[in-house]
């Protein structure tokens, strides 16, 4: 079995890239990589010697590439994408051109060879900000950033494929990512690698803003479960199951790193930031048996050791993004 993974240079596909590799199986898939290699994607987190990899550097808005590409594929999980919310807010044309236009290459391309199941992979953004509970996936979408905007886009333009063509399109939508080899712009990573530096970390607001943590291995599997157990035309909602504020996370970053809070710095909080997410995961649990695996205590702490443990990764990736806002 053929199987083009987009974006997969990043954080998430290549996790998920690794994690198929490591399979021995007679039925493991052989893997076509797809990624542009912008700037949150790099060669290094992948295993390019591998006998079942193909790495094939490109763009998924070139629609010669990716019918080629598409052609000898039996189904695509589809990552790439443009997917940092400061990003989108200061400009949100690469974000419209990659994540809706690109997806829509890729669905043409995957309908005229008759490739499936298609997986999309989304983010729980898309349903906006809830202030109790959680969100099922028929929840209307109410996106608030030109990023979320751009992912709704996408999902709706993938599942009305489905619904006209009959392409077999499963769609994922996943709470807040964690883990090693995450782009140090996000979060975790930028705090833990600016705390190891003896930088100040930026906290929006006032920190009141929840995320559900879901450890990106365990968003792997609930991928992998959704291409092999999924049902044609569904969302499946993946979620981690710790909700915390961004304070309280910066809490934890601080205790794992031995910082005091005289290295947090208040600042302006993001336009149109929304406050709250929750997935309510039910459906994943209840019809293919999706769990997450990972405690995030220990996930966290983790995480943290593979930062320190990893400069030679992440200080190039800082360098690049300070001389690119120099």
């Amino acid at each position: 079995m053929n199987l083009l993974v987009t974006g997969a240079a990043g954080f998430i596909g290549s996790r998920y890239v690794r994690a198929a590799l490591a399979q021995d199986a007679p039925a493991a898939p052989r893997i076509t990589v797809l990624d542009k290699l912008t700037y949150a994607g790099t060669l290094d987190n992948l295993e390019l010697t591998h006998p079942r990899l193909e790495f094939v550097q490109g763009d998924i808005c070139d629609a010669e590439l990716v019918d080629k590409l598409m052609a000898d594929a039996d189904q695509v999980v589809h990552f790439a994408a443009e997917s940092h919310v400061d990003r989108s807010i200061t400009g949100a044309a690469d974000f419209v051109r990659t994540n809706v236009l690109g997806t829509q290459t890729l669905l043409d391309a995957a309908l005229r060879h008759g490739v499936g199941p298609f997986v999309h992979v989304s983010t729980d953004e898309v349903y906006g900000s809830i202030d109790t509970g959680s969100w099922p996936e028929d929840h209307p979408l109410q996106p608030n950033s030109p990023y979320s905007a751009s992912k709704a886009s996408s999902d709706l333009l993938a599942l009305a494929y489905h619904r006209t063509h009959g392409l077999d399109v499963r769609v994922t939508r996943c709470s807040n990512n964690y883990g090693p080899h995450q782009f140090p712009e996000k979060i975790v990573p930028l705090f833990v690698t600016n705390l190891l530096d003896g930088h100040k970390v930026p906290l929006y607001g006032e920190g009141r803003n929840v995320r559900d943590w879901l450890h990106v291995d365990d968003h792997c599997l609930g991928i992998d479960l959704v291409r092999t157990k999924g049902r044609p035309g569904e969302v499946y909602n993946i979620g981690g199951g710790t909700e915390l504020t961004n304070k309280e996370l910066t809490g934890l970053l601080l205790d794992a790193c031995g910082a005091d809070w005289d290295r947090v710095e208040y600042v302006e909080d993001r336009k149109g930031h929304d406050l709250r997410y929750s997935v309510d995961w039910s459906k994943a649990r209840d019809e293919l048996g999706y769990r997450p695996r990972h405690d995030f205590t220990t996930g966290l702490a983790e995480t943290v050791a593979w930062y320190r443990d990893n400069r030679a990764w992440w200080e190039p990736l800082k360098q690049r993004v300070a001389q690119e806002r120099a």
